[in-house]
């Protein structure tokens, strides 16, 4: 296992974040995964003896059921709060009530305590806003942000499912009152899924922003269970959570490419496309799931598959992104700017 700096702080996360979506199954996450405290302790301990060091949930899976169960394994295990980075979100509805939801200073301030107490710990390592608040001023986020960095219960503060400009404008923000910026992204990103690379990862690279790609198989997608003439019911998770979006046709494509470069390595369609995001300079870390050991044991295994230049440049003209308005522009007019 390699580790990677979380931004300019310092921190070192493991190459593979361990993601615990699958645990709780309260509600419609039940369609994810239905793992109770013995299996998540099962598989949290397959990540630490692999050398992860870096755990992700969020307060609104299962509506805490996650955390609850994440923070009683490392109890369960021994594991000192000190050898582990723990990042989890605030955004979800968690109750009935109005003020139960959004990114409001009051919402955030409750929801913090609520997450340190299922967690059992008395702070957060990476503290995401786990999507965008319309109706919430960026300001009154950012410090709703600010106090709860300062109260010593969060230590670093990441955003999650936002465009280039919102986390730009929030930055600015902090960066004018002299708060707490945003260090780590937690964004989709697949070779199935690289809208992101039109103006998020530049944003990133820029801003020397850490970037942790979610659903890095598309939803189950690239987990090797589909293929174009191959297209299997029962229990996969598409079958009831048909979700993120992809482009299916465009990633029967994918696929297509990844199956002999897959066999050429001996390992699986899902390890090539997790390899590929591994491969890919603006991440850090990549967030991965699973419901059993065998299928963590996979994805783990992952990051000893090493891709040939020749390899990635295949995968790259068969996911690559249409060229959009003003991309197509920017290549037109900097080709003067080449030296010769």
């Amino acid at each position: 296992m390699k580790y990677k700096f979380l931004s300019n702080t310092g921190v070192l996360v493991s190459e593979l974040c361990f993601g615990t979506m699958t645990f709780g199954g309260d509600g419609y996450w039940g369609a994810i995964g239905k793992l109770q405290q013995e299996e998540g302790t099962g598989l949290v301990k397959t990540a630490l003896d692999s050398g992860i060091n870096f755990f992700d949930t969020a307060n609104v899976y299962s509506y805490g059921k996650s955390e609850e169960i994440l923070g009683q394994a490392f109890r369960d295990l021994g594991i000192r709060r000190s050898e582990v980075v723990i990042a989890t979100k605030v955004r979800g509805r968690m109750a009935p009530g109005p003020n139960q939801i959004g990114l409001s200073r009051l919402h955030i301030m409750d929801s913090v305590n609520e997450s340190l107490q299922r967690l059992g710990t008395d702070h957060i390592d990476l503290y995401y806003v786990h999507g965008v608040d319309a109706e919430t001023a960026l300001e009154e986020t950012m410090r709703g942000l600010e106090d709860i960095v300062r109260s010593g219960k969060v230590r670093y503060l990441g955003v999650s499912n936002h465009s280039a400009w919102q986390i730009m404008k929030a930055n600015g923000i902090a960066e004018r009152h002299g708060w707490s910026r945003f260090v780590a992204c937690q964004h989709y990103y697949t070779v199935a899924g690289r809208d992101i690379e039109r103006e998020l990862i530049p944003m990133m690279q820029d801003q020397n922003l850490a970037l942790m790609p979610w659903s890095p198989l598309a939803g189950g997608f690239l987990s090797g269970k589909y293929a174009r003439d191959n297209q299997p019911a029962g229990d996969n998770r598409r079958d009831n959570f048909d979700f993120p979006p992809i482009d299916k046709e465009k990633a029967y494509d994918i696929i297509d490419v990844i199956q002999p470069i897959a066999a050429a390595h001996g390992v699986s369609v899902a390890q090539v496309a997790l390899a590929w995001l591994l491969h890919q300079q603006s991440v850090t870390s990549v967030i991965i799931g699973a419901k059993k050991p065998d299928q963590l044991h996979e994805n783990i295994a992952a990051t000893n598959v090493v891709l040939t230049a020749e390899e990635l440049a295949k995968l790259n003209e068969v996911s690559a992104l249409k060229a959009e308005y003003p991309a197509w522009m920017f290549e037109r007019q900097g080709r003067d700017r080449i030296p010769g």
